[in-house]
């Protein structure tokens, strides 16, 4: 059996879920993506290190880094034909998620 591939790729137009990306996937499933999720799952080297550290409260913020501007997906380009790179509105874009690891954040 082969693993499912993306059959479509849109970007949410719905107040509940804004800038949310959703896949159709081959399998029948339909998953909706925040860019929360995705930004926070992010594969990359640096993300991964990131989430292992453990956090340091800086006491002097008083708002969140997403509490200042809301996060985004900028941008999503196809990385040969097993990966697509995301772009944030907080800049960050170094990390590819792979075909599999899109269908398994989906749920």
């Amino acid at each position: 059996m082969t693993a499912p591939l993306p059959r479509s790729i849109r970007r949410l137009d719905d107040p509940r879920t804004p800038d949310a990306i959703e896949i159709t996937w081959t399998d029948g499933a339909v998953c909706i993506y925040t860019p929360r999720l995705l930004r926070d799952a992010c594969p990359c080297a640096t993300c991964r290190e990131k989430r292992v550290e453990p956090a340091r409260p800086n006491p002097l913020a008083v708002l969140a880094p997403e509490e200042i501007a809301p996060l985004a997906i900028t941008g999503m380009k196809p990385v040969g034909q097993y990966a697509y790179s995301i772009e944030f509105s907080d800049g960050h874009s170094s990390g590819i998620y792979t075909l599999d690891y899109l269908r398994e954040l989906g749920g």
